[in-house]
């Protein structure tokens, strides 16, 4: 699939959906990376004791993961002049080879001025939304 151009797209454009899967062993390595050891996303006897269902993923990992749909249709990384996010469920990880799902699907919401687009962001973890009013401004060629 070619890059989209601002030109080829349109307000409602749906991008590729994709479907992500987090591990404990994923947790581990962006602990590492990120520096960011809270026990809350390793420790399952910790994460319980503090209401939690079981350790979950790192809210920026979980963050990071879902702009991929958008990074992966643009091609550019780069391209990405804005993206925010609330936080409004965790995903829990549990301790199985399978791990957890996180559903991504993204839609073009706005066309703006400047070869930009607004994209509007969904995901979600067994139905249920964990990334609220996800948006991204890209820009295209």
């Amino acid at each position: 699939m070619s890059a989209p151009t601002w030109a080829s797209v349109d307000k409602g454009t749906e991008l590729p959906a994709q479907t992500f899967t987090f591990r404990r062993a994923d947790l581990v390595r962006y602990a590492g990376a990120s520096g960011d050891f809270n026990v809350i996303h390793w420790n399952e006897r910790v994460a319980t004791s503090v209401g939690l269902p079981n350790v979950i993923v790192h809210g920026m990992l979980t963050m990071a993961t879902a702009a991929r749909v958008v990074t992966d249709w643009v091609g550019d990384p780069g391209a990405v002049e804005e993206y925010g996010v609330r936080f409004t469920r965790p995903v829990p990880v549990p301790d199985t080879d399978e791990g957890a799902l996180l559903e991504v699907t993204a839609t073009v919401t706005e066309k703006l001025d400047d070869n930009r687009v607004r994209v509007t962001i969904k995901a979600a973890h067994d139905g249920q939304t964990v990334l609220g009013k996800a948006v991204a401004t890209v820009r295209l060629p």
